[in-house]
């Protein structure tokens, strides 16, 4: 799917292309998702340029991501998405950069760009050409990984009441659902920080570039503002090493709760073996089947027998409940 973008009025407004794919002449930024390859001719063709393939996007070398070619300018990010199952889902995007107009190629739907749409729409001092929508499609993607990241934290908080705090634990006794809580967000944290890596890298690329240009007001105005990209990617990076250090912790605490669960279980058979041991061994001495057996013949024999049984099983009870033990 193509979608072209313009400004209006200071504000972001959307080409209506119809069925055929085309760039408009005042676009300032063009939006490929999924794109078939009718589109990406469409592209090449308007802007000069080679769009990379999907092949190309997954490629982590530098060299491969962060590039200049004649006069446009290629940067591949990985940006992270949860889908509607709550499983976070990460796939490159291709910001390119040619004169004033901005070119995303994309395959997976990160909620931060229709965001920023709706943002830009009804904004009167929106984007006025391709880099300063650059800039504000980053600031809404680390906005988002930010409220991605309070989320796992609160997660996290929430899984480590139920593991450490006894009242919630005892409701709370699916360690299974827990461990697999616990490595999603593992997951997830491990990914958005990969992902800020990249983006972090992005943002140094395109100041790296904005310093070989002849600065303006607008390019100084963007490079502050890429410098405070900077400093925020920086702070969520710490954070989600934080939050990943954090989760470690966890995981190994539930680990720890299912074997002291185990143990305790064990611990039950075990002293259930013990005080049955001597109950045991009384039935199987009279259980022998001697010709002179004296209490065979006694009128108190079998009820001193049932009584022996009871006494033996009590005294181990009783110590080791004295002891602690139970």
């Amino acid at each position: 799917m193509l979608a072209a973008y313009g400004t209006a009025n200071g504000s972001l407004v959307e080409f209506p292309l119809g069925g055929e794919p085309i760039v408009p002449a005042d676009a300032t930024w063009v939006d490929l998702i999924e794109p078939t390859h009718e589109e990406e001719s469409t592209v090449e063709e308007a802007l000069r340029i080679d769009i990379p393939t999907r092949e190309e996007l997954a490629e982590i070398e530098a060299s491969s991501r962060l590039y200049q070619e004649d006069d446009a300018i290629f940067m591949t990010a990985n940006l992270i998405r949860r889908g509607e199952d709550d499983q976070p889902q990460s796939s490159p995007v291709t910001f390119i950069l040619k004169d004033r107009l901005l070119v995303t190629v994309r395959y997976h739907y990160p909620q931060a760009f229709p965001i920023f749409v709706r943002r830009a729409m009804k904004s009167h001092a929106g984007p006025a050409n391709g880099l300063t929508i650059l800039i504000s499609l980053l600031e809404a993607v680390i906005d988002r990984a930010a409220d991605h990241l309070e989320r796992v934290g609160q997660i996290v908080d929430d899984t480590s009441k139920k593991v450490f705090h006894p009242g919630q634990r005892k409701r709370a006794r699916n360690f299974q659902e827990l461990l697999e809580k616990i490595g999603e967000e593992g997951d997830f944290t491990s990914k958005m920080r990969e992902s800020l890596v990249s983006i972090g890298r992005l943002c140094a690329f395109v100041t790296a570039t904005m310093d070989q240009t002849k600065q303006n007001k607008e390019l100084r105005d963007g490079r502050g503002r890429l410098k405070t990209l900077q400093r925020d990617i920086i702070s969520l990076t710490d954070h989600a090493s934080f939050l990943s250090a954090k989760i470690s912790f966890l995981l190994d605490a539930v680990l720890g709760m299912i074997s002291i669960e185990q143990n305790d279980i064990i611990k039950i058979f075990s002293v259930a073996a013990v005080v049955f041991l001597p109950p045991t061994l009384v039935a199987s001495i009279y259980g022998m089947n001697f010709d002179f057996m004296p209490e065979l013949n006694w009128a108190f024999g079998y009820p001193l027998a049932i009584g022996l049984m009871i006494l033996s099983a009590f005294i181990p009870w009783f110590y080791f409940k004295r002891k602690g033990w139970l």
